[in-house]
């Protein structure tokens, strides 16, 4: 189902310019990636047809078995951005075992599919650029340079990369391919990290960690149209839509759970406890369940996206620092980062249980798994509809 429309009170601050900075939407222009990859031929959605569509689940082409023919002949891995090693390692899904590993720039922050699947790009936060990675051949290209990419995402329609400039509170719109600068969106809050889209692709949700706020973001306009406040001491961090497009879940690391937002009138409805340290946020590929890291204390909660509240909690053994990953697949296995362990969790998400721990560079942080099902990519560590 279509989530509601925004109140007039929005459209009128679209109206007016709202809260960001101005600027007209850009022409799209090359589309040559500068990337030093092989470039593939796409069989996916092209810009023009990626828009989504109303939809009773905005994930269904996310479930088990839905791979893209652009990702079909890819090998399974698991790609780890080691922030404190400024190198990648990469994990071979099948034997668990680490099959690459490679420097990239400073401080890799996620490792990020591109929107028509094709490439993953390392978001080097210092260093100020993007390593590509061809996902067929494991092989990395030439960097791109781009400004303080702490987080990558893509518009719904394929037209822009916005990249998420934290440390300089902006949203930077580029071309999705050659990543040249369309317009610099500066945000009116301080740590901005994660978002997701509403269904229909109009807004975008962002998170501002420092602020205690989420910012609303109309996306072709390129403009903020409203804040919310969470609450004091707030530090917000992943965001994900729910199947029916109806709430937006924001993980809380300071609240220790998630923030339930209306993705109609863009504003709190609720708040549930999960466990301390809230992180990231991934649905399961049924679409019932919303898997929430617990960097804190070594968990993951098992919220259920019908009743809005936590069913399960699966305590990983031997301690724990949970952060940024995804799901395989086949929907059975959870891929987990441990940010201040150097490691990397394997759960199966039918019992919770943890199959394996393993070791990688210091400081993993947004760990990708590829391929995932979906037409396309919204980007981050794979958010796909």
């Amino acid at each position: 189902m279509r989530p509601r429309v925004l109140t007039a009170a929005i459209v009128l601050a679209v109206a007016v310019g709202g809260c960001g900075g101005g600027g007209t939407q850009a022409s799209h222009t090359s589309d040559t990636a500068t990337t030093g990859t092989t470039a593939r031929k796409s069989s996916g959605p092209s810009p023009a047809s990626g828009r989504p569509s109303a939809s009773r689940d905005v994930y269904a082409a996310d479930h088990a078995g839905h791979l893209s023919p652009v990702v079909r002949k890819d090998p399974p891995r698991i790609y780890v951005p080691n922030s404190q090693s400024n190198t990648v390692d990469v994990i071979d899904q099948r034997t668990r075992k680490v099959v690459d590993h490679f420097a990239t720039g400073m401080l890799p922050q996620h490792v990020t599919p591109s929107w028509d699947l094709k490439r993953l790009w390392v978001t080097n936060d210092q260093d100020n650029s993007l390593t590509p990675i061809d996902p067929r051949t494991g092989r990395h290209g030439k960097r791109v340079a781009v400004d303080d990419p702490y987080n990558l995402y893509f518009t719904p329609s394929g037209r822009y990369a916005i990249v998420v400039a934290e440390r300089l509170r902006r949203l930077d719109f580029r071309d999705a391919r050659s990543m040249r600068l369309r317009h610099s969106l500066s945000v009116p809050c301080p740590g901005v990290d994660h978002m997701d889209f509403t269904a229909d692709g109009r807004f975008l949700l962002a998170s501002c960690e420092f602020g205690g706020s989420m910012v609303v973001v109309d996306v072709a306009r390129q403009r903020v149209v409203r804040t919310i406040a969470l609450r004091t001491g707030a530090m917000p961090q992943d965001v994900k839509l729910s199947p029916d497009g109806r709430v937006f879940y924001v993980a809380d690391t300071a609240s220790n759970g998630t923030w339930l937002i209306d993705a109609g009138r863009m504003r709190k409805i609720g708040f549930v406890s999960t466990g301390r340290g809230a992180h990231g946020l991934y649905v399961s590929r049924d679409s019932r369940a919303l898997y929430v890291s617990n960097r804190g204390e070594g968990s993951v909660s098992v919220i259920s996206f019908r009743r809005r509240r936590p069913v399960k909690k699966w305590r990983l053994p031997g301690g724990a620092s949970p952060d940024m990953g995804g799901v395989s697949a086949d929907g059975r296995v959870l891929w987990l980062s441990g940010r201040y362990n150097s490691e990397v969790y394997v759960i199966d998400t039918r019992t919770g249980r943890l199959l394996s721990r393993i070791k990688v560079g210091a400081g993993p942080h947004g760990l990708s798994v590829y391929p995932q099902p979906g037409r396309y990519s919204l980007g981050h560590t794979g958010v796909f509809r």
